[in-house]
């Protein structure tokens, strides 16, 4: 990944709602790489909906789907007590581990048409 920025905990929620603004209306991709089980995919290419880092709760989510009859259902994907949440701009992805090592990667693309 290149243009990696390692983001303060406090600038987190910032972040979060910088990529749902930056990211509208694209298609997004979330694997998970668990270091036991191995990498899991478990979207591929649904809109994004939005992303956020609830401070209250300590969980950082992506949520996609839901607002179209095509994707009537929201997925929720959450990580909970994130050590880490990294930012690439080019390819445009986020990265977040939890206290165990697991990642999730959020990886965007352009919406198919």
């Amino acid at each position: 990944m290149t243009d990696t920025s390692t983001v303060d905990h406090s600038q987190w929620v910032s972040l979060m709602d910088q990529l749902t603004k930056d990211h509208e209306g694209e298609d997004v991709t979330i694997e998970v790489l668990d270091p036991t089980y191995g990498d899991n995919p478990q979207v591929e290419r649904l809109p994004f909906q939005y992303a956020a880092y609830d401070y209250k709760d300590d969980v950082a989510f992506v949520v996609v789907g839901g607002k179209t009859p095509r994707y009537p259902v929201a997925l929720r994907h959450m990580v909970p007590h994130p050590k880490d949440l990294t930012a690439t701009m080019d390819p445009p992805a986020v990265r977040v581990v939890d206290p165990e090592g697991t990642t999730t990667l959020v990886s965007f693309f352009p919406a198919a048409t």
